[in-house]
């Protein structure tokens, strides 16, 4: 009888769809992607976190304002 093919499941693909998720679509390398790509980069990323909490904090503080103004506190 000789070997016989694995039964692929439904929507499992063939050599070409492997191929295409493993060279196109697989899994993104993630090598530095915590530490950043450099420290020049990690230290604009740094900066603008801090600019964007910022602008949050100064909205928020608007909005409190506003709101006291409007209940005459």
């Amino acid at each position: 009888m000789g070997e016989e093919k694995p039964v692929q499941k439904p929507g499992e693909g063939g050599r070409l769809m492997r191929w295409a998720y493993k060279h196109l679509a697989g899994p993104a390398e993630v090598q530095g992607a915590v530490q950043g790509g450099s420290g020049v980069a990690r230290e604009m990323w740094k900066q603008d976190l801090e600019n964007r909490k910022r602008y949050s904090r100064e909205q928020r503080e608007r909005k409190r304002a506003a709101r006291e103004a409007r209940n005459g506190n």
